[in-house]
């Protein structure tokens, strides 16, 4: 299994929130309440089976960019992320 990133064009509707999320192929969760699904084990594969909806646990700010931390609530895998220019701002500033 490769751990190259694979890029996946994908609308979807959010799970957590119900909101239609269009997508880019860097799309991986939701810019409105920034919830996320356990689909990958390497970015953009959809090789995961867990399938879990990802709590986004955390922020941190690293020099201009922010990261995203994600846990999953069905088996506790933790992941991070940038921050999109799509996501909701104030969603992020929310985050414990």
């Amino acid at each position: 299994m490769s751990n190259k990133f694979k890029r996946k064009i994908e609308d979807f509707s959010c799970e957590n929130c119900n909101s239609f999320v269009k997508g880019d192929g860097y799309t991986n969760h939701c810019p409105e309440c920034l919830w996320s699904k356990h689909v990958d084990r390497y970015p953009g594969d959809r090789a995961e089976t867990c399938g879990g909806l990802m709590k986004p646990s955390g922020v941190l700010k690293q020099g201009s960019e922010y990261r995203i931390f994600h846990q999953c609530q069905k088996c506790g895998q933790e992941t991070k992320v940038k921050m999109s220019d799509k996501d909701e701002f104030e969603s992020v500033l929310r985050i414990p």
